[in-house]
């Protein structure tokens, strides 16, 4: 039988996969939140890191498969990022590395782009540019894929925004792209972190969090991807945004 932190956490966490999902996100950002507001808040780094990972799978293959289903995904897109993303966050998640001035500048960014995204003075919704070539995607899907390795995250979070604010796809076909994204980052960062040694992941603690998400991911995705229409998706991500950022925020400061 669950205690009470346990539903309170899977209450949480239905939230934020419902939040996330809506825009093709996995939610890791989002359950590495809730797990350090929490007693989780004490295990190591690479105990949160696959914790969150393994509910980034399960929440971002649902809202792949929404995505997709309603015609939104162009594999192209998706290729040209993953195949420089996928070994990176490989080596992320092998690596065992702290930094609070990381987490300092990953706020600044995250805030940076939700401004960008607000399309202030500019519509983002407007045309869209010509695609990326591979020579563009590979370097920005090679430090995504590290950063999301290092981290603990699927790199959504980063992808979704350049995607829009470079104008190479709709914010719809952006989440598509982004959950596919996500699933694939995620993998390669269970793996590198198996191979590293730190493989931390507790089935019964995991099972009740799964099922939330899993929940969670199949309302989202169905609503961000059939129900809302673009600028709505547009300014759903925008509040995932600030809500990672000041995240960031909270723990660099000690609050």
């Amino acid at each position: 039988m669950l205690g009470t932190e346990e539903v309170a956490i899977s209450l949480a966490l239905l939230v934020v996969a419902i939040l996330y999902s809506s825009v093709g996100h996995g939610g890791a950002s989002g359950y590495l939140a809730v797990l350090s507001l929490t007693s989780f808040a004490t295990m190591e780094g690479a105990w949160l890191k696959q914790h969150a990972w393994c509910l980034n799978l399960i929440v971002a293959a649902i809202a792949f498969y929404h995505y997709q289903r309603a015609g939104h995904h162009v594999p192209r897109l998706t290729a040209i990022f993953v195949v420089a993303s996928v070994p990176l966050a490989l080596l992320g998640g092998y690596l065992d590395v702290d930094g609070a001035v990381y987490d300092t500048l990953l706020s600044l960014t995250l805030v940076w782009a939700s401004v960008r995204l607000l399309g202030i003075g500019q519509d983002i919704d407007g045309s869209l540019s010509t695609d990326p070539s591979l020579a563009q995607a590979m370097p920005f899907g090679a430090g995504i894929g590290l950063v999301s390795g290092v981290v603990g995250v699927g790199g959504g979070i980063f992808l979704s925004p350049l995607i829009m604010l470079k104008r190479w796809a709709a914010p719809k076909t952006a989440a598509a792209t982004a959950a596919l994204f996500i699933w694939v980052n995620s993998a390669a960062g269970l793996l590198g972190s198996s191979l590293s040694g730190q493989w931390m992941v507790e089935s019964t603690t995991l099972a009740p969090f799964a099922g939330a998400v899993l929940i969670g991911g199949f309302v989202g995705s169905r609503f961000g991807a059939e129900i809302a229409d673009q600028r709505t998706v547009r300014l759903v991500l925008v509040v995932v945004l600030l809500l990672a950022a000041g995240r960031r925020l909270i723990e660099v400061s000690g609050i």
